[in-house]
């Protein structure tokens, strides 16, 4: 029985896969950072790293010092952990601690961390992000030969793990010739601060999509998020793919399916209207199920009249208003559905699926969207 109105699966079995078909891709000279930022992605901090470290994983990135804390509860003594994004000043101090890696992409940056190291006696351990073209975060040209000195100048408190930059876009073709400018002129700056000096132990710019079709982007680390989880970054990714490489859509297998049960069943009369307005009218008499689900559990609004489930393998149309805690669904030609049965909101169940990809094109969003909301409540539970 379940204790919460969903619980979401994930199989242990696919995420091996989709790291071995990864680990085949970069090679074996290149190490994989799983991002696990967002919950890793919905599917929960615990069991994705449980499921990483087995698979030979000990590398993990997260956006902030919180995310770090959170990963730091479930890795072994053997995993790092690296922060790319936000740490407040007061973070700082855990982070050096715990000899957590982090970006620095900007000099006053640099100077906060190492007055900290200075106090704590430690080493900071950090990856200097540079400036390519993204625009949103990274080391400016006319910063680095203050930041190279400041460096050299504090050997016993600073270890640079990694060089970096980050893509705009490798995902999208459109983004083709920036991503190129972008390679190349990180190239020059890494030259640069070797030159200078500067030996980082990693060099990394690409995340999954780059990874995956733009060899020229892995180095010896990628950083790899959403496709460890069984998902394209894009069509246009997995096309690119096949073209070059024959890879077919089932080479990543998704890990997680979100499920429930029927709560309630209702007979409904032609020409009333369902739920919450005016925005569905019975065009017949109709069976309807509920479903103890809705936009506080994750499930989007705007698949209000729109989304779909699985119940007994078929599909069943959600009708009505989206609710903050459930939706209702036909099933007037699913008979045989009573309370209690289970209902799949992401998943498969023989030859019908509800995949997170039309799930998302149904919302207008971006599959990443869908899964990082997932709430953190919701139970996930270990399969094979």
């Amino acid at each position: 029985m379940m204790n919460n109105t969903s619980y979401i699966e994930l199989s242990k079995k696919a995420y091996k896969s989709n790291i071995r078909f990864l680990k085949k891709v970069v090679g074996k000279d290149v190490k994989i950072s799983s991002v696990i930022k967002g919950n890793a992605y919905g599917h929960g901090y615990e069991p994705i790293i449980k499921f990483a470290e087995s698979s030979g994983i000990n590398h993990f990135s997260v956006f902030s010092a919180y995310e770090a804390q959170q990963a730091f509860k479930f890795t072994s003594s053997k995993s790092d952990i690296m922060i790319f994004g936000f740490i407040p000043e007061d973070d700082f101090y855990w982070v050096i601690k715990n000899e957590i890696q982090f970006y620095i992409f900007s000099y006053e940056g640099l100077e906060k961390t190492l007055k900290i190291a200075k106090q704590l006696n430690k080493k900071a351990r950090i990856h200097l992000e540079i400036e390519t073209g993204f625009n949103r975060t990274g080391l400016e040209q006319e910063e680095f030969d203050k930041t190279i000195l400041l460096i050299l100048n504090n050997p016993k408190n600073v270890e640079i793990c990694g060089i970096c930059t980050h893509f705009a876009g490798a995902e999208s073709i459109a983004n083709y010739v920036r991503i190129q400018n972008q390679l190349n002129e990180f190239k020059d700056y890494y030259k640069y601060f070797t030159e200078k000096g500067i030996n980082p132990k990693y060099t990394h710019t690409a995340s999954s999509s780059a990874s995956l079709i733009y060899p020229d982007t892995r180095f010896n680390l990628v950083r790899i998020g959403i496709a460890q989880y069984g998902f394209w970054p894009t069509m246009e990714v997995l096309i690119t793919r096949s073209n070059q490489f024959g890879d077919k859509e089932s080479s990543l297998k998704r890990v997680i399916s979100w499920k429930t049960e029927i709560m309630s069943i209702k007979k409904v009369s032609k020409g009333e209207f369902i739920g919450y307005g005016n925005s569905f009218q019975a065009p017949k008499d109709m069976l309807i199920a509920i479903i103890p689900v809705g936009y506080n559990n994750g499930y989007s609004r705007s698949l209000s009249n729109r989304g779909h489930v699985l119940i007994h393998g078929k599909r069943a149309d959600v009708i009505g208003v989206v609710t903050m805690n459930t939706i209702s669904v036909n099933i007037t030609d699913i008979k045989s559905a009573a309370v209690g049965d289970e209902v799949i909101l992401i998943g498969k169940h023989n030859k019908n699926k509800i995949t997170v990809a039309s799930f998302s094109e149904m919302s207008n969003n971006l599959n990443y969207q869908v899964l990082a909301r997932l709430p953190e409540n919701i139970p996930r539970i270990v399969i094979d």
